[in-house]
């Protein structure tokens, strides 16, 4: 038995701990929680200062009694749970029942935060202890008694007036709102007929297509709805197919087989790289470039941060999975140029490394942003060792953490005008890559919208007066389409958007909102199912304040104002 007990959330992670820490520690796992509210009325005393009653949970109380009996041999504690508001309540209340049954009397406490499990940062956290953060506590114990209160009232009378079993949530009640609210905006959207016009071109042997962006001396818009009463002399759309013919008609009698190039217009762009991951970026990511769900994705990242095994025992591979911050460590940063040096050449390197601003609020800098815990260890170097799906989510990471030391992207962009006859003009567009940069290695996905591939078209070399040969002119019909229903990763975004959770509870909500009936996922899209349309209507219409945005958002905010410091729970 080791003279210092470690405490930790999860069996794997104690298994990595253990063998940077040798034998003078013992490491065991809580699993979790040890305490929660006691299931009934008053768990929160509204009465008295808003006191809180909790109760061991069943489960994990054999943890507990294992975490009891080494303490009684134990000299010193060290609190080792994650580094956000729930590790920092675990750990609190591990040393509020130790302290309890006086298993702590004369013995150091302290208490121990990595943000990575390797040997150098478990040593580092071990030599450089602090105390238990009681701001960081009462941020979780305050939002545990909101979710409690605003869940023990509003539940019963979703029993009462729809059926037994249902439930309200502080964050979830405005997640389900949003799904709500999307399929009526589906419902109530009226398809509405356009036409564009392509002039299908070739110069030599290369084909080109142009688009038809002004048609006798009038600008073409897509939709008759988005021309307005005073841009009716100046504008134009095509809405019909006997339209269409008709100008397809015109246009061609006016160009006789030919287009004249009348403008070329050569642009270089730069593309810069994404910052590197956070929570909700990994799980849009994940979801788009994956289909993972976001729940998949959380458990993946845990893996991958509390150790694999590699062929010389465990060793974390990733940093802590829940982080609102871009923020990268000075010897992180080194070690990823070092890679990026070694991989991909000096020339790929920037001058000076990047540096990205965190937008959340709450971001701590302290915290870093999800990268590998070694830019050298690339995935091919693992791949034997862990399964498909962790090698998919840490090659993910990988990518995405060097790609945002690299260079940027050179693109060179062309637009040529060609007329055809005065006053009627076709558009044509491409786009080629002179310098690959950070792209050779990431490019980041795409939510809903169709990629124009027109743009990634290479054009062929075109020259201002230069007569172009008109193979024909295609008149094509479109429809307006409804917006899209939310995947996991427009929800993720969304919520994030709005403000509303935290990136520790997305997957927790969308999970919820499943298990409740709420909603179904069908083709990786959300659909609300009947008794989620009724609950919705019913909150919104009796209770607002639950599912209004901006009332969850400032409660978001006023939470992790506490967090800091500044506010009182």
């Amino acid at each position: 038995m080791g003279k210092n007990l470690v405490i930790v959330e999860s069996p794997a992670k104690a298994k990595t701990i253990k063998k940077y820490l040798g034998k003078d520690f013992e490491v065991l796992a809580s699993y979790g929680h040890v305490r929660d509210l006691i299931p009934k009325d008053g768990a929160v005393d509204t009465e008295h200062d808003f006191a809180m009653h909790y109760q061991l949970i069943e489960k994990n109380t054999k943890h507990l009694e294992a975490i009891s009996k080494a303490m009684q041999q134990a000299e010193a504690l060290y609190l080792a749970t994650d580094p956000d508001r729930e590790g920092e309540a675990i750990s609190w209340h591990l040393f509020e029942i130790l302290k309890e049954r006086n298993f702590l009397n004369n013995k150091e406490v302290h208490r121990v935060v990595f943000h990575e499990i390797t040997q150098r940062a478990i040593q580092e956290a071990v030599n450089h202890p602090r105390l238990l953060l009681m701001d960081l506590v009462n941020a979780q114990q305050a939002r545990r008694a909101l979710d409690y209160l605003v869940g023990f009232n509003l539940s019963p009378l979703l029993w009462k007036k729809i059926r037994y079993g249902l439930s309200a949530g502080r964050v979830q009640s405005p997640a389900l709102r949003l799904i709500v609210e999307r399929e009526l905006e589906i419902e109530r959207f009226k398809t509405e007929e356009y036409w564009t016009i392509e002039a299908d071109c070739k110069k030599e042997r290369q084909k080109f297509t142009a688009r038809l962006n002004l048609f006798a001396h009038k600008k073409i818009k897509l939709l008759a709805s988005e021309i307005k009463p005073k841009e009716q002399e100046t504008h134009l759309s095509i809405s019909n197919e006997a339209q269409a013919v008709s100008i397809r008609t015109t246009l061609l009698e006016l160009a006789q087989g030919r287009l004249q190039v009348t403008k070329v217009e050569k642009k270089q762009l730069k593309r810069q790289p994404q910052p590197p991951f956070i929570t909700s970026t990994l799980q849009q990511e994940a979801a788009r470039k994956l289909g993972f769900v976001t729940k998949r994705t959380m458990q993946i990242a845990q893996q991958l941060y509390e150790g694999i095994d590699i062929g010389q025992g465990a060793v974390g591979l990733i940093t802590y999975m829940r982080t609102d911050s871009v923020h990268l460590a000075e010897e992180a940063i080194a070690d990823i140029r070092e890679t990026i040096k070694t991989r991909y050449g000096e020339d790929n390197l920037p001058k000076q490394p990047r540096q990205f601003k965190t937008t959340a609020k709450n971001a701590q800098e302290a915290h870093e942003a999800i990268r590998p815990t070694l830019a050298g260890r690339h995935p091919d170097d693992i791949a034997q060792h862990v399964s498909p799906e962790q090698l998919k989510l840490y090659t993910l990471i990988w990518q995405r953490t060097i790609a945002c030391q690299m260079i940027h992207a050179t693109l060179a962009t062309v637009g040529v005008d060609l007329a055809c006859g005065e006053g009627n003009n076709f558009r044509a567009t491409g786009s080629t890559v002179i310098n690959q940069g950070f792209m050779l290695v990431y490019q980041e996905g795409i939510d809903d919208k169709k990629a124009a591939p027109e743009d990634e078209r290479l054009l062929p070399p075109l020259i201002e007066g230069e007569w172009i040969p008109l193979q024909d002119i295609l008149p094509e019909q479109h429809f307006t389409e409804p917006p899209p229903r939310f995947n996991e990763a427009t929800l993720v975004k969304d919520l994030e958007k709005l403000g509303i959770g935290r990136p520790s509870t997305y997957a927790a909500i969308i999970s919820t909102l499943q298990q409740r009936e709420y909603v179904t996922l069908d083709k990786k899209r959300f659909t609300p199912t009947d008794v989620g349309r009724i609950v919705n209507k019913f909150l919104t219409e009796h209770f607002t304040q639950y599912v209004d945005y901006d009332f969850t958002a400032k409660l978001e905010d006023k939470l992790d104002a506490v967090s800091r410091g500044e506010q009182a729970w």
